[in-house]
């Protein structure tokens, strides 16, 4: 990205005195990082930001400012943000009416580019390294919270650094937000370790249903499952990571149920592997690692649609690899 585009966002956030940010649906580490870590920012410089999540912060309690999140915009603003995010519908309903948004930043190689400035950079491996990179550059501080807020981001999107697009000035970025005041140790076991009871036991559902068929290992969650273990939020509980680290698996694939005939579906790869192909195709996007989208229709429907579509990547990738 240009010098040129830097500084008019940095002109652009001097003279806005109100700012909202807003990212994805079902929000993951890099969503709420990001969105914690610029906004956090934005205020120290005094401005009046809304963070806005749709679905709410769910378990990304741990993070500092989460309570400053809100599932809805309250008033009108001089500059709209969206973080993390590959394209306006991800975002849900929550900004009908706010019109085009004045930034998007963003790691996915799928974002359609729909701001009126945009910085996507899809060799990053999190959104929230995007933001360290270009932060300062936008008049910006990172202060102890900002910093823990991006390095979630970043242990999040690459699993812990297990991520095939992780080297060395990833962990350089990582630590230079140790640095600023950000704690590894925390962050990791809040993100990749510690779950609730509820989660696990979500899990249990998942793995009795597990399957596996020439590299590709699947499961579902039902919304029956959900309301049985009480579990409180419409995502996988990282369950999708769990079928990625099956030995057999060279890609993996899990269904969640939603509660408007439609269905939540995430596909993790080994390296030589390309998932965002698909999940662009049913209407989503992602990563090579890591892709994801949302289908209409019945569980039965969609896995039955989604499966041996998988199944032909799967086959076609895998004669490219060898």
């Amino acid at each position: 990205m240009g010098e040129n585009k830097d500084q008019k966002i940095a002109v652009q956030i001097k003279n806005s005195r109100s700012v909202i940010i807003a990212s994805h649906v079902r929000p993951d580490a890099d969503a709420v990082g990001s969105l914690l870590g610029l906004g956090l920012a934005l205020r120290d410089a005094g401005k009046d930001v809304q963070l806005v999540l749709q679905d709410g912060v769910g378990k990304y309690t741990y993070l500092p400012g989460f309570d400053l999140i809100t599932v809805e915009p309250k008033n009108q603003t001089d500059m709209l943000i969206i973080v993390d995010c590959s394209d306006p519908d991800r975002v849900g309903k929550v900004l009908a009416g706010y019109g085009q948004p004045d930034l998007v930043v963003d790691h996915h190689k799928t974002n359609l580019k729909f701001g009126k400035i945009n910085v996507v950079e899809d060799a990053q491996v999190a959104t929230a390294a995007i933001l360290l990179d270009h932060m300062p550059e936008w008049g910006l501080k990172i202060s102890p919270d900002v910093a823990q807020c991006l390095l979630a981001g970043i242990v999040g999107d690459t699993i812990g650094f297990r991520t095939p697009n992780v080297n060395a000035e990833v962990l350089r970025k990582s630590s230079e937000l140790m640095d600023l005041g950000a704690s590894l140790s925390s962050v990791y076991r809040e993100e990749l370790v510690a779950k609730s009871y509820k989660a696990v036991r979500y899990w249990g559902s998942g793995l009795n249903r597990l399957q596996k068929d020439d590299g590709l290992v699947w499961t579902s969650l039902t919304l029956d499952d959900r309301n049985e273990i009480g579990y409180p939020t419409n995502d996988d509980a990282d369950l999708v990571n769990v079928l990625s680290s099956v030995r057999e698996s060279e890609i993996a694939l899990i269904f969640v149920e939603q509660e408007n005939q439609s269905v939540k579906i995430s596909w993790r790869s080994r390296p030589g592997f390309d998932v965002s192909e698909i999940a662009y195709d049913f209407g989503g996007g992602g990563h090579a690692a890591a892709a994801g989208a949302d289908v209409s229709g019945s569980l039965v429907e969609v896995m039955d649609l989604v499966i041996p579509e998988t199944k032909k990547l799967l086959k076609r990738q895998r004669s490219l690899v060898e």
